[in-house]
């Protein structure tokens, strides 16, 4: 994992660790990505079921940026993910400056990504960037049983 620091703003917050990436949107970083939260997951003493849910959900947001954001572009956008470590619960953004949600017709998926990340977390916020492309924030709470 290559970021696992806090800032002054997140200490003052109560983050007790984060990771803060960009990295190309191709496939290859789903699994980097996904990896890098499950170790951060996995260290907080999550449960097996959380520890899943997440990384499935990681999986699912930043492979929705690799298959869908750049579509129709020449060039390879960026997905950006920041996750956040609290006491009591894990909150992960993944992020892109692509052309935002829009109806694909020619979708290769099944659709059944963001219905899965909104019954896997606690919280699920979508919505624009500031400067476009998507913005998608799941909140999952940390239990101390090991499930």
């Amino acid at each position: 994992m290559q970021v696992r620091s806090i800032t002054e703003s997140d200490e003052q917050r109560g983050v007790l660790v984060s990771i803060r990436r960009a990295l190309p949107a191709v496939a290859g970083s789903v699994t980097t990505l996904r990896a890098e939260v499950a170790e951060l997951v996995d260290a907080s003493g999550a449960g097996e079921r959380l520890l899943t849910d997440v990384k499935l959900a990681v999986s699912e947001a930043v492979t929705n940026v690799v298959m869908h954001a750049y579509i129709g572009t020449e060039r390879i956008g960026e997905v950006r993910l920041i996750a956040l470590m609290y006491r009591d619960r894990v909150e992960i953004t993944v992020s892109d400056d692509g052309r935002g949600m829009m109806p694909r017709l020619d979708s290769p998926g099944l659709g059944v990504g963001l219905p899965f990340i909104a019954q896997a977390s606690d919280t699920l916020d979508i919505g624009p960037g500031d400067s476009g492309g998507t913005v998608l924030r799941m909140v999952f709470a940390l239990q101390s049983s090991t499930s």
